[in-house]
């Protein structure tokens, strides 16, 4: 489903969305940041505050790295801490403080049923991989119109590319057959949406949107480029697999 699309409250001009690039202490957002995850909060009262401060604090960091090519416009938010039976993706217009998408997505088969567990940066793992995504360009491929994704933090999801962990529409991704089932199909690692709402939500995200795929995976959440306080390393990271205690 969608939120209607109509401009509700003021715009904001784009120096005030890039006033999130302040430095923080780590684990600490700006007050910037803050402002934005309360203001998403708002838009989508049935996301998850905390994961919503967590995305604004990565965001904030991305667009510090002017080589990510972050556009500040837009981000979306993915919660693999949800069940896939629920709505589980956001996208939100940060200029005109509005939610545009409230979606099912689907995660990699091996990442777990209906509830994930599992989370990898490996090629062939068939799992799907959490942290901050810049949302790039599309193409026509095996899966009909996608968006490619490059992972932005070392050793979690830098592989992305290389993997094709992409976003595309999916027949599998049916909400009412996912009742009768108990969950979602499952991808080979790609974020997979409905079919029907696949070509705009892509149309959206593409050309520099942020993506942040959250799970409260401690090792990622201690040595997330994007959530610490120095703001991110240029090193590589040593291929990742990350699993629920």
């Amino acid at each position: 489903m969608q939120a209607p699309f109509a401009i509700t409250r003021p715009l904001l001009c784009v120096s005030a969305l890039l006033a999130m690039c302040a430095p923080a202490m780590a684990g600490q957002p700006t007050p910037a940041a803050s402002g934005l995850a309360e203001r998403l909060a708002r838009q989508a009262p049935a996301a998850d505050a905390g994961v919503l401060r967590l995305a604004a604090q990565a965001m904030r960091c991305a667009l510090r790295h002017p080589e990510f090519g972050i556009d500040p416009q837009r981000l979306g938010v993915i919660d693999y801490s949800r069940p896939s039976t629920e709505p589980r993706l956001w996208i939100f217009d940060l200029a005109r403080q509005q939610l545009l998408f409230e979606e099912w997505v689907a995660h990699g088969r091996n990442s777990g049923d209906n509830l994930t567990t599992r989370f990898s940066n490996r090629e062939g793992s068939y799992m799907s991989s959490l942290g901050g995504f810049a949302a790039q360009e599309t193409y026509v491929g095996g899966n009909g119109y996608s968006l490619r994704l490059r992972g932005l933090e070392p050793g979690f999801n830098d592989q992305a590319r290389e993997r094709a962990i992409v976003i595309h529409g999916a027949p599998y991704v049916n909400p009412a057959a996912a009742k009768l089932q108990g969950r979602l199909g499952r991808s080979l690692g790609c974020p997979a949406v409905r079919p029907q709402v696949a070509r705009e939500l892509i149309d959206t995200l593409r050309d520099g949107t942020f993506v942040f795929a959250y799970y409260p995976d401690q090792d990622w959440l201690a040595q997330s480029r994007l959530l610490q306080g120095a703001c991110g390393g240029s090193g590589a990271g040593t291929p990742h697999t990350a699993a629920a205690p």
